[in-house]
């Protein structure tokens, strides 16, 4: 059950390293186009549980790859017959060496037994914590991924509306030539009415000058078509008609 563990710990630490050497590739994600840019491939999902061993190392596996062919005792039958075997042919002779392995397979055993919970509870706590931050760098990188999908959702939207714009601004650009042309017509009328304002005053201007000299010159010619009788006659009608008023 150790081994098993062990290589639960390991497949959990490269995992983690996967995803944390893919991390800045997530992050630069949302700065490429969707359309071009690689896909990544997940790492396989890791078991829950370690695997079960017989014997303390021996995989389970092994025993139900037996079974389904021989039976229960087939893999003790199997594993003693390889040993009677290999010791009946003198392909493994049995020394010394064989009393230090049995010893040191026994000391492996025992500390397996004894240390093994405590091992596992602390490569499990170990994996754990490498899945939580395994998964907030996934959702991290989900989050950004779905971000930069509405900003590219966003985008196309905006796209999409591009001709409302062009149209908008060729009405203003049709407004303002508009707006300068009647400028430039009020412009115009105006110079025309100060053009016409001043003919007419030239106009009457003359008209009065030719008054004034018309009124001058009669006036002066009715002054000296009067004879010095003429006058004193006027001026004596003149006092009689004032003394007839006072009387009356």
């Amino acid at each position: 059950m150790m081994i098993s563990r062990l290589a639960l710990r390991n497949g959990a630490i490269l995992s983690s390293a996967m995803l944390r050497t893919s991390t800045p590739c997530v992050a630069v994600a949302p700065k490429l186009l969707f359309h071009t840019s690689q896909q990544q491939q997940m790492p396989n999902k890791l078991p829950e549980y370690g695997g079960q061993v017989r014997f303390g190392f021996i995989p389970e596996e092994w025993f139900k790859f037996f079974e389904k062919k021989t039976g229960i005792t087939g893999p003790y039958v199997f594993g003693g017959g390889l040993i009677m075997y290999l010791l009946n042919k003198e392909i493994y002779v049995v020394g010394p060496e064989t009393v230090h392995a049995l010893v040191a397979l026994s000391v492996l055993v025992y500390g397996i037994k004894r240390f093994g919970p405590s091992v596992a509870a602390w490569s499990d706590k170990k994996i754990k914590e490498q899945l939580d931050e395994a998964n907030q760098n996934k959702e991290e990188a989900i989050t950004i991924l779905e971000n930069a999908v509405g900003e590219e959702k966003k985008e196309q939207w905006r796209l999409e509306g591009r001709h409302y714009l062009f149209d908008a601004r060729k009405e203003n650009v049709a407004m303002q030539m508009e707006i300068e042309y009647r400028e430039r017509l009020n412009k115009v009328s105006e110079e025309v009415k100060k053009r016409l304002d001043y003919q007419v005053e030239l106009d009457n201007m003359q008209r009065r000058l030719e008054q004034s000299h018309m009124v001058r010159w009669i006036e002066q010619n009715v002054i000296k078509s009067i004879t010095p009788q003429q006058e004193k006659d006027i001026l004596s009608k003149c006092i009689s008609n004032l003394k007839t008023m006072s009387t009356a």
